[in-house]
Order: C-alpha cells, then structure tokens, then sequence
C-alpha cells in the first residue's frame, strides 16, 4: 500500500488554496491564517495533484510503499 507525506512551506505559499481544491481526497483544510493545513494526512495516497497544481512550488509529497 502507498502512504505519502506533504509538507508545505509556508515561505513559499501564496495562501491561494489550489491545492485544497484540487485534493480529490480532502487532505487539506485552511487554518485561521488563510494557509493550507494537511489537516487529513492518512486519506493522501501520493497523487501530487496538489503538487503540480501549486503556482508557488510551495509543496513537497514524498510516497513510500509498504511491503
């Protein structure tokens, strides 16, 4: 089974929600600052939608398989 981690920097990121909206999964949420939230880690699957979506090359997805 795949799992994925992402991670966003907040340096980078634009607060524009692109990737909450294009997550097929709901991974994110936008916390109170406008900022996306990986808030559903479990439900990402590695499908880098939101990674290639993102204008400011603000996410990292790295996937790993179990045995």
């Amino acid at each position: 089974m795949k799992k994925a981690n992402v991670t966003i920097n907040k340096d980078l990121c634009k607060k524009c929600t692109i990737c909450v909206h294009f997550c097929p999964l709901e991974v994110f949420t936008i916390d109170q600052d406008g900022y996306p939230l990986v808030s559903n880690p479990d439900n990402c699957t590695g499908c880098r939608l939101c990674f290639f979506r993102c204008p400011d090359f603000a996410l990292e997805v790295e996937t790993e398989f179990d045995d």
